[in-house]
């Protein structure tokens, strides 16, 4: 089992930066794939960034590329995800999550869930 904790959400003005952090235990995750997604009130949960296990391949959703960085840190078991240039559209619970295998979009495909970390933008 992978336990994940995300952290450093919070509130922020629009064109601001947040960055957050996706700690993984239980298991090392060096192999895995590393996901954000996110979900607002009311809208399905979203892809927003993925990585590869070595970090050689990242994918962005339209909506953040360019403004959002992806990475990784094997030896201590975290994912990032940099987010600058924040618009209130990008208020959200984001969620990290790691899967075994290919980085793939669907969040049908990602075996493991943290709980969620609240961003909110404000205008």
């Amino acid at each position: 089992q992978v336990q994940l904790v995300e952290s450093g959400g919070g509130l922020v003005q629009a064109g601001g930066s947040l960055r957050l952090s996706c700690a993984a235990s239980g298991r090392t995750v060096g192999t895995y794939a590393v996901g954000w997604f996110r979900q607002a009130p009311g809208k399905d949960r979203e892809f927003v960034a993925g990585i590869s296990w070595s970090g050689g391949i990242t994918n962005y959703a339209t909506s953040v590329k360019g403004r959002f960085t992806i990475s990784r840190d094997n030896a201590k078991n975290t994912g990032y995800l940099q987010m600058n240039s924040l618009k209130p559209e990008d208020t959200a619970v984001y969620y990290c999550a790691v899967r075994n295998g290919a980085l793939l979009s669907s969040t049908r495909e990602w075996a493991y869930w943290g709980q969620g970390t609240q961003v909110t933008v404000s205008s």
